[in-house]
C-alpha cells in the first residue's frame, strides 16, 4: 500500500502546532519554538481558532502540509501519553521531522511521474518509490538509520537526472499554454 501523501488533522494529533518552531513573520504573528504547543491549541489538541487562521495572520499554518508525516507518526505512538512525558515527546517530535522528510523525497518522486521518462527512469523511479515506502513504515529506531543511509543521495542523483525530462516538459507545457 503507498503511503498517503495527504494530511488529515482528525487523526493526528497536533504534531505540527507542537513540533515546529515558526518566527514572527507575515505568516505568524508570533515565536514558537519548537517542541512547545502553539497558544491556540485546545486541551483536545483542536486548533482554536483554525476557522479564523487566515485573519489573524496565520497563512503559514494555512498553507503547511505535513504530506501525511502527521497521522502517520501518531499512529506510532497511540494514545497521546507523549504530550506530557519530558522522555517520549522528543522521540515523537524526531520521528515527526524524520518521516516528513521521507514524505517530502516520495512526493517529489509521485510528481516526477508526470514526466515523460525513459523505461529505464520510470523503472528507477519505481525501485525508488518502493524503499522510500519501506522507509516510512518503519519504527522511530530504524527511521533513525535513514539518514546515514544512501536512498536520500540516490533520490537527488535521480531527481538531478530528470533536469532535461523537465525542461522538455516544461516546454511542451509552455507551448500548448501559449496556442
Amino acid at each position: 500500500m503507498e503511503t498517503t501523501l495527504r494530511a488529515d488533522c482528525s487523526r493526528c494529533a497536533a504534531l505540527c502546532c507542537v513540533a515546529l518552531a515558526f518566527d514572527r513573520s507575515k505568516a505568524f504573528p508570533f515565536d514558537k519554538p519548537a517542541g512547545t504547543r502553539c497558544r491556540h491549541l485546545g486541551d483536545g489538541y483542536a486548533c482554536t481558532i483554525h476557522s479564523e487562521l487566515s485573519e489573524r495572520g496565520f497563512s503559514g499554518c494555512v498553507y503547511f502540509d505535513c504530506l501525511g508525516a502527521g497521522q502517520k507518526v501518531t499512529a506510532m505512538f497511540p494514545g497521546g501519553p507523549w504530550r506530557d512525558d519530558r522522555t517520549l515527546k522528543p522521540m515523537v517530535i524526531e520521528a515527526f521531522a524524520r518521516m516528513r522528510r521521507i514524505h517530502e523525497l516520495i512526493s517529489l518522486i509521485v510528481e516526477a511521474g508526470r514526466l515523460p521518462l525513459t523505461v529505464p527512469q520510470v523503472k528507477q523511479r519505481r525501485a525508488l518509490l518502493d524503499a522510500l515506502e519501506y522507509e516510512a513504515n518503519r519504527p522511530l529506531e530504524t527511521l533513525r538509520a535513514f539518514d546515514r543511509s544512501t536512498l536520500s543521495l540516490q533520490v537527488k542523483t535521480y531527481l538531478e537526472s530528470l533536469r532535461d525530462a523537465a525542461r522538455e516538459y516544461a516546454d511542451g507545457h509552455n507551448r500548448a499554454n501559449s496556442g
